[in-house]
């Protein structure tokens, strides 16, 4: 599709910062190229007025009581962590490849072997939460290999360089939309396994709880594993307070109820993350449906 000569510039000018900072550290190591971009991030997320606002405005939402100061350390230590998530996206074979960095734990680990092993297909439910390719990656070196669902991002630049590093996590990677849906079931009902982030906002979704508020949320990952009889195990990255090394947490299977019950149960799951570690959440989704009053 051809783009206006406003929007071709446009998307080319937000690129250069990013391609800066990586172009920048490209010579150093692989922590240190991670925290420069963190770095970088965590400046925007201070001293940049309109990311800041939209920042706090999430954060009063579910944390009305939180002192201006403690407010602004929250926000540049969330920078921090997502700007080192997204340089490991971008670089996700090589992150992948650090597997001595992922100190997989928990019960679901178990019921997801369980399901490769009967030669069935599963579903991993997580959010934008610590490093979610930990998760992945900690799947494929047990032979799980797992595809991810993806929304397509409108800079082509940003886009070229998600996909690649989406792709080298896992195969297939699928686009939402329709299409995505309908890859997506004969994916899983050839004993694929598939990663989910639940924590968007979904405009056709049900109204749920997260974090005390109700949040438009998708109940497809909940419908598809009642309707092909998968497990559906919540699952996360946390990231140690050095930056580098992951606790990649597999909670118990969500029980299989009821589609709305079993997407509670993980709003349930991911908030009380959230709220035990807050700067490990990526706050700008924009989560909920209308302004805090």
């Amino acid at each position: 599709m051809m783009q206006s000569p406003f929007r071709y510039f446009w998307n080319h000018f937000r690129y250069i910062p990013l391609l800066s900072v990586l172009t920048v550290s490209r010579a150093r190591r692989f922590e240190k190229r991670s925290r420069a971009l963190g770095n970088a991030v965590g400046f925007v997320l201070r001293w940049f007025p309109p990311a800041r606002w939209r920042f706090e405005r999430e954060v009063l939402r579910v944390f009305p009581d939180m002192p201006y100061k403690k407010r602004v350390q929250l926000g540049h230590a969330m920078g921090c962590a997502m700007g080192q998530t997204l340089f490991e996206i971008y670089h996700c074979a090589e992150f992948q490849a650090r597997q001595d960095k992922f100190h997989a734990i928990g019960p679901g680990l178990a019921a997801l072997e369980a399901a490769r092993d009967a030669g069935k297909g599963a579903l991993i439910v997580s959010g934008h939460f610590g490093q979610w390719e930990a998760v992945r990656a900690v799947l494929k070196a047990r032979d799980m290999e797992t595809g991810a669902i993806y929304r397509r991002q409108p800079n082509p630049h940003y886009q070229r360089r998600l996909r690649a590093g989406i792709e080298a996590g896992g195969m297939p990677i699928l686009e939402t939309g329709r299409t995505g849906t309908k890859s997506l079931i004969r994916h899983l009902r050839d004993g694929g396994f598939m990663a989910i982030l639940l924590d968007e906002k979904h405009p056709e979704g049900m109204a749920l709880p997260f974090l005390g508020h109700p949040a438009l949320t998708s109940l497809a990952a909940a419908e598809l594993a009642l309707k092909y009889e998968l497990p559906m195990v919540p699952s996360y990255g946390l990231r140690r307070a050095d930056g580098e090394n992951f606790d990649v947490i597999f909670e118990d299977p969500i029980p299989h109820t009821d589609a709305v019950t079993m997407t509670q149960a993980f709003n349930d799951s991911l908030s009380k993350r959230i709220l035990a570690n807050p700067d490990q959440w990526y706050w700008m989704l924009r989560r909920w449906n209308a302004p805090r009053a």
